[in-house]
């Protein structure tokens, strides 16, 4: 039995249920939870995934309200800049493919904000195609099994890609499965601190486990500290923005935050990013319409 042939059978019974696997999700219900699920835990996407596809189902649906839309109900899952690819993206699929998810790697690529690994992980969960699709977990999972390192390293290269490639059952439903199978297992069971070796289907011979080598002293990226740094102020800058009703004047934004360097810095790389436009001297979500009084405090 082949490790792809393990993995599924894991998969099988282990797999967590998850609303964007389910039979019935469409292509772009699986591309909106991909951009979604970016640095992002599950526990946080699954609330955020569900309001945004009974709210817009389709891409023609998101592409007809307005960029400032999709900031606001983006909410906090972070980094927002994801919500106007998202929205760029849903524009891009409706005036090139007739508001259909395209099915073809290429095509996916000249999508706004879809990368190689997005437009790879759509073609084969959402179309079932036969493509590598390779993210922290399953570069941990195959460096582990494969070549007995405890860490594969903090980027994906050329050679992570060609090593999956190679583990892949050739036909292409059974390697989409294989694909979000190894993706499980690194996920739940193969992590990165505190694997469950005695949990897993390549516990007999995964060559990291025999050679008996310890986990790695450290992270293999270096954690990203969020407290006081201007991602911080950012945030709490469009918190306002995303609830006002009409446009905010700045001594609003002011009490945010103390720093008054860091948070003008912050708000201009709001302004800079297409996040955030200026109304005269007031400021509203970029593509929003203002609705009612300027606000006071």
């Amino acid at each position: 039995m082949t490790l792809a042939d393990e993995a599924i059978n894991w998969y099988d019974t282990h797999a967590r249920d998850l609303p964007w696997r389910q039979p019935e999700t469409t292509p772009w219900g699986v591309l909106v939870s991909e951009v979604m699920l970016q640095q992002t835990p599950v526990v946080r996407v699954e609330p955020a995934w569900r309001s945004w596809m009974t709210r817009w189902p389709t891409p023609a649906a998101l592409a007809a309200d307005p960029q400032s839309e999709a900031v606001r109900m983006w909410g906090r899952l972070g980094y927002p800049r994801r919500a106007m690819r998202l929205h760029a993206c849903a524009g891009a699929i409706v005036e090139r493919h007739g508001g259909r998810v395209p099915d073809d790697l290429d095509q996916l690529l000249a999508l706004p904000g879809v990368g190689t690994y997005t437009a790879r992980a759509v073609a084969t969960f959402a179309y079932g195609q036969r493509h590598p699709v390779v993210d922290t977990n399953v570069r941990r999972v195959v460096s582990r099994v494969v070549e007995g390192r405890p860490d594969a390293g903090p980027a994906t290269t050329a050679a992570d890609l060609t090593a999956m490639a190679e583990l892949l059952p050739q036909e292409p439903a059974r390697a989409a499965r294989a694909s979000i199978a190894f993706m499980e297992l690194g996920a739940i069971v193969c992590t990165a601190r505190a694997p469950k070796c005695v949990d897993c289907p390549f516990h007999a011979v995964c060559a990291w486990r025999l050679t008996g080598e310890p986990l790695p002293a450290g992270p293999s990226r270096k954690p990203q500290r969020y407290a006081g740094t201007d991602r911080q102020v950012r945030g709490l800058l469009l918190e306002v923005l995303r609830h006002a009703t009409g446009p905010v004047p700045r001594q609003r934004l002011d009490v945010v935050w103390a720093d008054e360097v860091q948070r003008a810095r912050a708000l201009a790389g709001l302004v800079e990013d297409g996040l955030v436009e200026r109304f005269g001297a007031d400021f509203i979500l970029a593509g929003d319409t203002p609705r009612g009084e300027i606000q006071t405090l």
